[in-house]
C-alpha cells in the first residue's frame, strides 16, 4: 500500500469530519483486485448464517385412497399401481427464502441434503416485475375476484421493491451467496428474469460465481408478444446459466436435442451431410437447441398446466432446463417457486425437490399441483416420491422489517423497542383494548380477556402461543386473546384444545389491514376476524370410517360494498369481500347499484380438503444444536404431522368438489381424525375428532 502525504492528510480529514471516504481508497486502503463492480445504495457483504428448525406439518405418502380396497391394511402383492419411493422425501417449505436458505445451509437438513448428492440444480425465477405484488386472481363461478396480498406479503414487496432497484437488488445478492454455498461442486444455477433486472443479475451472477463460471446466457423468445408504436416489442426473457465449477459441472447434451429441419435429414439419407453423419444419427443425437430458444411457447389461458397463476412458466422450459444440467435421482431446488412448475417437472422426471415461497397461495397451488402429478404417475404405474410441507419454527423478534440497519447495535434495539411499541400500540387500540404492564406475553386486556399481540412480518407460531399458555399457568388467567396477521400452518385447533385441556380459553383472531386506516379506527369500523370454523361427521361402520365435510365458516373482508358504490364508474362492476360474502357490486348506465352474493353456498369457500385416519400417530421431530454440547439432538415439539391420506380439491378442468370420502380400513379402538380445509384464498384450518371404532 503506497499512498501520498495529501492522501494520507485527506484520510484523516475526512475521517475526523465523520465524512465517507471516496471509492478511490477501497483500492488504495485494501487488497481488492476486482476491476468491475456492482455498486448499490444498502451493499452489505454480510451474509445472514441464522438457523431456525424446519417443523413439518403435513405429508403426503400417497395421493389418495379410491375405495376400501385402497386403505385395507394388507396390500396385494399383485398391485401394479406406482408406489411411493423410499429414502429421500421431497419438501415443500413455507416462508421466507433468507432464513430458509440460512437454515438448509448451516443446519440439520444440510447433512441429509449432502447425503443424497447435495443440491445439483437451483431454477429460479424471481419478483423482476416491480408490479408484482402477490396479489392473485381467484375463480367464483364465473367471475374472478382479485385477492390483495396480506400484509406479510405486501411488506416483503416493500422490502424487495421499496427503493426501486437497490432494494431488489439487495434482496437477491444475499440470496444468491447463500444458494452457491449450497450447490454441489458440479452444480449449476439458472436465473429467469428480463429486461428490468438482466443487467443488474448480470453483474450480480459475475461477482458471486465469476465470470469464468458464466455457461450460458439464455435467449427464451416468444413468436407471439408485445408489440409497440414507441419502441420494438420487448418480446424475450434472459435465462443467466452459472455453474459452481468451471470444469466439473453437469451438461446432457443427449437430453436436449430438439429434431434437425427435415431438408437436413433428407440430405443425411442422401449422403450429402456435412461430417459424415447418418441420417440415424442426427434423429437420435438431435440438434442443440442453442442459447435462442423459439420453441417453447409461454403458457396458454386454455392449456392443461394453467393453474392461473401470473408468472407462472411452461413446464417445456423447466424440462430442457432441468435435462440438461441434472441426472435422475438428484436433487433440483427452486427457492420463489410460485405454482410450482420447477417441482412438478422434476418429480416427472425422477429427481428429488426442494421448493419454497412465502405466498400461502403459492404454496397451496403448488401442494395440489404435486398430488396431482402423484396421481398422474400411481395411475400410469410409474413410482413417485412422497413429499412434506414445512414450516420454519421458533422466529426471532430481530427479523422484525422496518429497522435501519445501517444504525449501530445500540441504536437498532433502540429503534425496534420503540417500533414494536408503536405497533403494538396502535393495534390495542384498534382493538378497544386497555394497555397493561408486568406480562411477558400480554400486552392489553378487553372485557375480561388478556390480549396478546403477533409480530407485524412473522406468522404467531406454536413457540409463541407456548410461551402464552405458560404465563397463563403462571399467573392464573384462564381467557386469551391472540392477533396476529397470520398463523403458520397447521397451528389450529391443536394448540387451542391444549389450552383448553389446561383451562385457558384461547381465541385466535386475524388482524384486518383496516389497523393502518386511521379512520377506520377512529369509526370504530375495524373487524378483528376469528379463524375459519369446520363441522364435520364420522361414519363408522364395523372397522371402517368415512369422514363427511358438513359446514365451513369464514369471516373475512376485504373492501365494502359501501366503498365500492362509491367508487364505481357506471357500467362498472367491482367485486368485495364483506363479512364472510364475496359479493358482486355492479352500477348500471343510469346509475343504479345491484348487489348479487357470488358464495351462496359454504362449499363455494372452500378449495381443498384432506383427512388424517389417524392422526397423533406420528410425532413431529425437529433437529436442534443443543447449546452446552454444541450437538444436534432430536426433540419433540408436542405436535404431530398431519399424515394426508385422502383428499379432494377443486382443478381448473374440474371444479367439483367432494364432500365425502371412501371408506377407509382401520383396527378396532380409539383414534384420533384430523380434517384439513384450505380455503380459495390459500389459508387452511384443521379439526380433530374422536372416533372410536369397535370392528363390530
Amino acid at each position: 500500500m503506497k499512498l501520498t502525504d495529501n492522501e494520507k492528510r485527506e484520510i484523516l480529514k475526512l475521517l475526523e469530519s465523520d465524512r465517507p471516504l471516496p471509492d478511490k481508497y477501497r483500492f488504495l486502503l485494501f487488497d481488492d483486485k476486482r476491476e468491475v463492480e456492482l455498486i448499490w445504495n444498502g451493499k452489505n457483504n454480510e451474509v445472514t448464517n441464522i438457523v431456525l428448525p424446519f417443523q413439518v406439518i403435513e405429508q403426503v405418502d400417497e395421493p389418495r385412497a379410491e375405495q376400501l380396497a385402497d386403505t385395507a391394511l394388507q396390500m396385494s402383492m399383485f398391485d401394479t399401481r406406482g408406489r411411493q419411493k423410499s429414502g429421500w422425501t421431497n419438501k415443500l417449505i413455507w416462508g421466507d427464502n433468507k432464513l430458509i436458505l440460512s437454515s438448509l445451509k448451516n443446519g440439520a437438513m444440510r447433512e441429509e441434503i449432502e447425503k443424497n448428492g447435495g443440491i445439483k440444480l437451483i431454477y429460479i425465477d424471481p419478483p423482476f416485475d416491480v408490479g408484482a405484488d402477490f396479489s392473485m386472481d381467484i375463480e367464483i363461478g364465473e367471475d374472478t375476484f382479485t385477492k390483495n396480498p396480506n400484509v406479510l406479503e405486501e411488506l416483503a414487496y416493500r422490502d424487495t421493491w421499496g427503493k426501486g432497484a437497490d432494494s431488489f437488488i439487495s434482496m437477491i445478492y444475499e440470496r444468491l451467496i447463500i444458494m452457491r454455498d449450497l450447490l454441489a461442486d458440479d452444480g449449476s444455477i439458472y436465473v429467469h428474469c428480463d429486461w428490468r433486472v438482466s443487467g443488474h443479475i448480470r453483474f450480480l451472477l459475475d461477482e458471486i460465481f465469476g465470470n469464468n463460471n458464466h455457461q450460458n446466457e439464455l435467449i427464451w423468445h416468444f413468436i407471439k408478444g408485445a408489440s409497440g408504436n414507441d419502441r420494438f416489442g420487448r418480446k424475450h426473457q434472459t435465462i443467466f446459466w452459472y455453474s459452481k465449477s468451471v470444469e466439473n459441472h453437469i451438461f446432457n447434451r443427449k437430453e436436449i436435442g430438439i429434431a434437425y429441419n427435415p431438408e437436413t435429414i433428407a440430405r443425411a439419407q442422401r449422403g450429402e451431410a456435412r461430417y459424415n453423419v447418418t441420417a440415424e444419427e442426427l434423429e437420435e443425437r438431435g440438434k442443440n437447441p442453442g442459447d435462442v430458444w423459439t420453441d417453447i411457447h409461454p403458457v396458454q389461458g386454455n392449456s392443461i398446466e394453467n393453474t392461473k397463476y401470473s408468472t407462472q412458466k411452461p413446464e417445456s422450459l423447466l424440462e430442457r432446463i432441468i435435462n440438461a444440467s441434472s441426472n435422475e435421482g438428484d436433487i433440483v431446488a427452486d427457492f420463489f417457486c410460485g405454482s410450482g412448475t420447477t417441482l412438478a417437472v422434476a418429480e416427472k422426471l425422477n429427481r428429488k425437490w426442494i421448493g419454497s415461497d412465502l405466498g400461502k397461495f403459492a404454496i397451496h397451488t403448488s401442494r395440489k399441483r404435486m398430488i396431482g402429478v402423484q396421481r398422474e404417475l400411481k395411475t400410469a404405474g410409474k413410482d413417485f416420491r412422497a413429499f412434506e410441507i414445512l414450516n420454519l419454527g421458533k422466529y426471532e423478534r430481530a427479523h422484525y422489517i422496518g429497522v435501519n440497519l445501517n444504525l449501530r447495535e445500540e441504536e437498532q434495539k433502540k429503534q425496534l423497542e420503540q417500533r414494536e411499541k408503536d405497533f403494538i400500540a396502535l393495534i390495542l387500540r384498534a382493538y378497544r383494548a386497555e394497555t397493561v404492564e408486568a406480562f411477558r406475553t400480554f400486552q392489553g386486556k378487553k372485557s375480561g380477556r388478556m390480549v396478546a399481540v403477533g409480530s407485524v412480518n412473522l406468522p404467531v407460531t406454536r413457540l409463541f402461543v407456548e410461551e402464552i399458555i405458560l404465563e397463563c399457568r403462571e399467573k392464573h388467567v384462564s381467557r386469551v386473546d391472540i392477533l396476529a396477521f397470520e398463523f403458520e400452518m397447521g397451528l389450529f385447533p391443536n394448540v387451542q384444545e391444549e389450552a383448553k385441556s389446561k383451562g385457558i380459553d384461547l381465541a385466535l383472531k386475524y388482524i384486518p389491514r383496516e389497523v393502518f386506516d386511521k379512520r377506520a379506527i377512529e369509526k370504530n369500523q375495524v373487524v378483528f376476524h376469528d379463524v375459519s370454523y369446520i363441522e364435520v361427521k364420522p361414519i363408522v361402520k364395523k372397522n371402517s370410517v368415512a369422514v363427511e365435510l358438513t359446514d365451513f365458516s369464514v369471516f373475512y373482508s376485504q373492501d365494502s360494498v359501501e366503498n365500492a358504490s362509491a367508487s364505481l364508474k357506471d357500467g362498472g362492476n367491482k367485486i368485495v369481500v364483506e363479512n364472510g360474502k364475496i359479493i358482486k357490486v355492479s352500477k348500471d348506465k343510469a346509475g343504479i347499484i345491484t348487489r348479487e352474493i357470488l358464495t351462496k353456498k359454504w362449499t363455494d369457500w372452500i378449495d381443498y380438503w384432506a383427512v388424517d385416519f389417524d392422526f397423533e400417530n406420528k410425532r413431529e421431530i425437529i433437529r436442534v444444536k443443543d447449546e452446552a454440547s454444541g450437538e444436534m439432538e432430536e426433540k419433540w415439539t408436542g405436535d404431530f404431522i398431519f399424515e394426508n391420506e385422502w383428499q379432494s380439491f377443486r382443478t381448473k378442468k374440474d371444479r367439483t368438489l367432494e364432500l365425502k370420502t371412501p371408506p377407509h380400513e382401520v383396527p378396532a379402538g380409539r383414534r384420533k381424525i384430523a380434517v384439513k380445509v384450505v380455503d380459495i384464498f390459500g389459508n387452511d384450518t384443521m379439526k380433530i375428532l374422536d372416533v372410536t371404532v369397535t370392528g363390530k
